[in-house]
This record gives structure tokens, sequence and C-alpha cells, in this order.
């Protein structure tokens, strides 16, 4: 199993949010969606073995599970649409119980912390960050759990968290790559054995 948690500093909350705008008037709600879509994607098919876990703004988390997904396309705005969907039901998460709004999308009652901890357990918590070390050089995990934040830098609280628990801190080049294609090559890493496999 493959998991990326992302952090989302400025997402909604609130399903309020035009669909038409993801980039403005939705807190940069593109960036995640484009992220979903990076670690599901393939030409003409679905990775099963991937799970998402988008946080918003530190109060929900929106799960896309790979195995059970549909519905979800190539494109932002239907992802964004999901998401939209998840949190119109979020009065049903109850305590952390999830609701399952759309078939592999569910929605916690969770901030940054509750869904590290119920992530994580049995993975190897990998942050990705610009200071870590180089990803060829690291052996790739079986079962990795990815980090990363969106296009803010992690919180104080949220660093101090991946400090404390993460197996292994890591950047995928030498230049500083926006989250969803930071996916994409963490992705292509484990798909060829740590570049050794084509």
């Amino acid at each position: 199993m493959r998991q990326f948690l992302v952090v989302g500093h400025d997402a909604p909350t609130e399903p309020s949010f035009s669909l038409d705008d993801i980039a403005g008037g939705a807190g940069r709600l593109d960036v995640l969606c484009r992220c979903v879509n990076a670690a599901f994607f393939l030409s003409h098919d679905l990775r099963e073995d991937v799970q998402v876990h988008l946080v918003l703004a530190d109060e929900y988390t929106v799960t896309f599970d790979g195995a059970d997904l549909r519905r979800l396309n190539p494109d932002e705005r239907s992802t964004a649409a999901l998401i939209r969907g998840a949190l119109e039901e979020k009065r049903e998460a109850i305590g952390h119980q999830p609701v399952e709004t759309s078939p592999g999308v569910s929605l916690y009652r969770m901030g940054v912390e509750a869904t590290f901890e119920r992530v994580a357990r049995d993975a190897t918590v990998v942050q990705l960050h610009e200071d870590g070390e180089p990803l060829p050089e690291v052996e790739p995990p079986a079962d990795p759990l990815f980090v990363l934040s969106d296009h803010h830098d992690f919180a104080e609280s949220e660093a101090e968290l991946l400090a404390e628990n993460a197996d292994q801190r890591v950047r995928v080049g030498p230049e500083l790559l926006h989250a969803d294609h930071t996916i994409t090559v963490a992705h292509n890493y484990l798909d060829t054995a740590g570049y050794e496999r084509y």
C-alpha cells in the first residue's frame, strides 16, 4: 500500500465554494486536486494500491481509497466535486467515525495529528522535504506513507510531529517541485524499485 498525506493549509471546510473557482475562492483547492490525480491516474487506469489523505485546514480529512474509488476523472473540477460532496456530508462524521460520501471517498472529523496517527501505524513514514536525503540514496520502503504540504511550508507543530515520527526524510531532486509533481516522482521511484527496474 502506498499512502500520501497532503496537508492543505488553506483548504475549504465548507461546501459552499464554486467549482469554477477552485484556485481562488476555494483556498487553492486546485493544489490538492492535482495531488489526488497524480497519486491515482495511470494511462487508462487507476492505481488500486494507493490511498490519499487530504487534511483540510486541520479540521477534516478526506480519504480516497484506490481499491474502491469510482467517479474520479482526470480533471481538477471533478475531483473538487468529490471533495465538496464529502464536505456536504460532514455532519454524518461523528467523532472519529468516517462517513463514506462516494465509493472510495470518506470524510473524517480529524486534523493533521489524528490523521497521521491513524494512517502511520503500519507504514514507513517518509517526509518529502527539500532538505532531505536524495531519493536514490534511500531504500524504497514496502508500505510508504509520504507526507507533504501544499503550497505552504509545514506549520511548526506539523514539522515537530514529522521530526519526531518520520522514518525517512527525502528530497526528490535538486529543484523544488510542486506537490503533485513530487508524488509522480515518488511513484516512479517505487515503480522502478529505486530506478533499477524498467
